[in-house]
């Protein structure tokens, strides 16, 4: 028997079953914080701060921030990552932020949002970045 020390035994472990609703409050408290900054990123850029409350309507007023038109909310429920990526990037050049604050609004969100409404960052409008 040289291959006995293949041989499987049956295992009487089970995997932990986790609560489908075990993430459900940092959930939730992620939701109320990403509200909160995106109220103030709201509020500085001159658009109502209640929209950053409501699903889908807080995208189209960040379109309206990075000072793209309203129909690309469409072009975001399409496709999300790519649009949001050039949003995040109109919105850093719109406060007066470089590719570096970009990046960190694109893969940091939660970070560095909170930094663009609650820091020294003003905003600074100009020409809508799509010509109309």
């Amino acid at each position: 028997m040289p291959f006995l020390f293949l041989a499987q035994e049956a295992s009487e472990y089970t995997p932990p079953q986790v609560s489908p609703f075990a993430s459900l409050p940092g959930l939730i408290i992620g939701m109320v914080i990403s509200a909160f900054c995106f109220w103030k990123v709201f509020t500085k850029a001159g658009q109502p701060g209640w929209a950053s409350i409501i699903p889908i309507v807080n995208l189209y007023f960040l379109c309206k921030v990075a000072g793209r038109p309203g129909w690309w909310l469409l072009l975001l429920l399409i496709c999300f990552p790519i649009f949001y990526i050039i949003l995040c990037i109109d919105v850093a050049k719109r406060f007066g932020q470089g590719g570096g604050f970009a990046v960190g609004l694109i893969f940091l969100g939660i970070i560095f949002f909170p930094i663009l409404g609650f820091g020294s960052a003003q905003y600074q409008g100009g020409a809508p970045a799509v010509p109309v």
